[in-house]
């Protein structure tokens, strides 16, 4: 009597062709949920942008700030790769990013 022990060829394949089936599923759904991050993380980025910006107008009693002068002092940090407006107005109504991915943002303020 022969008895070996092993996988056969059939056997792997078929695990090759389930473990591809899950990867496929997997992949498109883990990219939607990136995207989705990058959004959410630009969006928070914004509402501190406004939050800062409508510091800076009440403790000095300008009309325009610079971004980068709200970060540190108004604004802890801000999402790397994404790209945020360079200058907030007081008259402005709304506030738009770039993501890394390449979708837009918008802060209704």
């Amino acid at each position: 009597m022969n008895n070996k022990k092993g996988f056969t060829l059939v056997e792997i394949m078929i695990v090759v062709v389930i473990i591809g089936l899950l990867a496929a599923m997997a992949i498109p759904a883990f990219q939607q949920v990136r995207q989705s991050s990058q959004e959410n993380a630009a969006l928070n980025d914004l509402r501190q942008i406004a939050a800062g910006a409508d510091t800076y107008f009440l403790e000095n009693g300008g009309t325009s700030v610079t971004t980068t002068a709200l970060v540190g002092t108004y604004i802890k940090t801000l999402s790397a790769g994404n790209t945020y407006p360079t200058t907030v107005n007081s008259t402005d109504a709304s506030l738009t990013a770039t993501t890394k991915s390449g979708d837009v943002v918008t802060y209704e303020m």
